[in-house]
């Protein structure tokens, strides 16, 4: 095997990963996001400090943060794909190309 279809492989593998991690966190990112609006069990503590609307936005910035990732790691995916193709291509090229100089 050549080093362009071990590099795509490898490539390929890892890009398939990152298109997984999204149907990972959607569940655990939609129950923290249910979540964020029910903060009782602060109780009267998180009401006496004021902490409940800064812990709302908290939250609400970690979710943001969370998509921004998951759309992130999805165009590195596509990226990574891309290239693993075309490494498949050249070496699919360099092979015929070296087959053409034998024969």
């Amino acid at each position: 095997m050549s080093d362009l279809k071990k590099e795509a492989t490898s490539m390929h593998k890892a890009a398939s990963g990152l298109r997984g991690v999204g149907h990972h966190t959607a569940k655990p990112l939609q129950e923290f996001r249910a979540q964020s609006h029910d903060l009782g069990a602060l109780g009267a503590l998180g009401s006496l400090l004021g902490a409940k609307g800064e812990i709302e936005k908290g939250m609400t910035t970690l979710i943001k943060l969370t998509k921004a990732l998951d759309e992130e790691w999805e165009a590195e995916a596509k990226l990574m794909g891309d290239v693993s193709a075309a490494f498949d291509l050249l070496d699919v090229l360099i092979a015929a190309a070296v087959q053409e100089k034998k024969g």
